[in-house]
């Protein structure tokens, strides 16, 4: 089945707004288990529905992100209700996490959470993500930290993510995993992309300094040039996943288009 087959069954019920936040949704998830940053049926990302800031969707409890589709996803409100019929739950951990963000930050229409193993590894280290690489200059000084509280399953820790985030777009959960925030799908997801490839290069970088090699780190002045040439889109830089986004959903509509089901 083509991708434009699929993209064409709006279910009657609902707005195209929401079922494009819903296709975008699924694709990030595809593109999240594309790339082996998943883990099995946890981990959760979530968006919010357009119009309602109170409401948001969110991956079925159960599903691989592999298996997930823009009709699977499960509307529910920062409260916790669902708002559609559906035979899936949702993680308690997940609604915890995501409503928190949701219903504090305007800016939050997209909050992923994963256990990506090499963030996971950089959120146990005391200063986290380093100023190793480009890849990891983005976010200098613009990491948030978040201790370890055990499963994120109590209501009272929501004000502590929300406050331990601040104005950060990412931030690690220490010995746990990695939260990114974006004004869409496709920059929640770059940001994980990125984090990623920085703390991967970290951990190599590291590895080898059993063998005595020396890091170099560049000076504060460099570090802080290169972060606001990413996040204040200097020459043609954008904002991360406006060039990205649709060259990966092009990418996912080759191999399978199943996501837009």
């Amino acid at each position: 089945m083509s991708a434009q087959t699929i993209s064409t069954a709006l279910p009657a019920d609902m707005d195209a707004s929401e079922w494009e936040t819903r296709v975008k949704l699924a694709a990030c998830y595809r593109m999240v288990a594309k790339l082996g940053m998943d883990d099995l049926i946890y981990n959760h990302i979530s968006a919010r529905v357009p119009g309602h800031e109170d409401q948001f969707l969110i991956n079925p409890y159960g599903l691989l992100f592999n298996e997930i589709t823009a009709s699977s996803l499960v509307k529910i409100d920062t409260e916790g209700r669902k708002l559609q019929e559906t035979p899936y739950e949702v993680n308690l951990a997940a609604f915890v996490i995501h409503a928190a963000i949701h219903k504090t930050s305007h800016d939050a229409a997209c909050v992923l959470h994963t256990h990506s193993d090499a963030s996971v590894a950089v959120s146990g280290q005391q200063d986290g993500l380093l100023p190793l690489s480009q890849f990891a200059m983005r976010f200098y000084q613009r990491q948030a930290f978040h201790d370890y509280e055990g499963v994120a399953i109590d209501l009272d820790e929501q004000e502590r993510l929300v406050r331990d985030l601040g104005p950060h777009k990412v931030m690690l959960m220490r010995n746990h995993g990695i939260l990114t925030v974006g004004r869409t799908p496709g920059e929640a997801f770059m940001l994980l992309y990125y984090f990623e490839r920085a703390a991967k290069i970290q951990l190599a970088m590291q590895a080898a300094c059993a063998s005595g090699v020396k890091l170099v780190i560049p000076p504060h002045e460099v570090n802080e040039r290169a972060a606001r040439q990413f996040w204040e889109q200097h020459g043609d830089i954008l904002i991360a996943g406006e060039r990205e986004w649709p060259a990966l959903m092009r990418q996912l509509d080759r191999e399978d288009p199943s996501y837009r089901q």
